[in-house]
């Protein structure tokens, strides 16, 4: 998978490279999430939290899709991922919003 960061628009309009863990999602996790999350309009720690409430109603190895507009989510999820057993898969942007996808490991809820 590719490292990149996503573009974004400052005030003025001018492109603006974020640094981040932003990169490119699997086919397979794009085309057939196990289950979606709309967390747009939420910002941090909300998707967070509702990512994990909703991560516990999946068995291990589905995939989730969480939609959100806050850039912050590109770095939250990897690093929560990463504390809670999880694997990030990557993320995407689709307009203002992101796509990111995360599948649940075997070790926690």
């Amino acid at each position: 998978m590719l490292e990149s960061a996503p573009d974004m628009r400052s005030e003025r309009g001018e492109s603006v490279r974020v640094p981040g863990p932003e990169r490119d999602a699997p086919a397979d996790a794009v085309a057939r999430p196990d289950a979606v999350l709309d967390t747009v309009g939420l910002y941090c720690p909300v998707p967070i939290i509702r990512t994990a409430e909703r991560m516990k109603r999946l068995g291990p190895g589905e995939t989730l899709e969480v939609q959100s507009d806050d850039r912050v989510i590109l770095v939250d999820m990897p690093a929560w991922c990463r504390s809670m057993g999880h694997e990030y898969l990557g993320s995407r942007q689709v307009g203002d919003e992101y796509r990111l996808y995360v599948r649940k490991g075997g070790g926690r809820p």
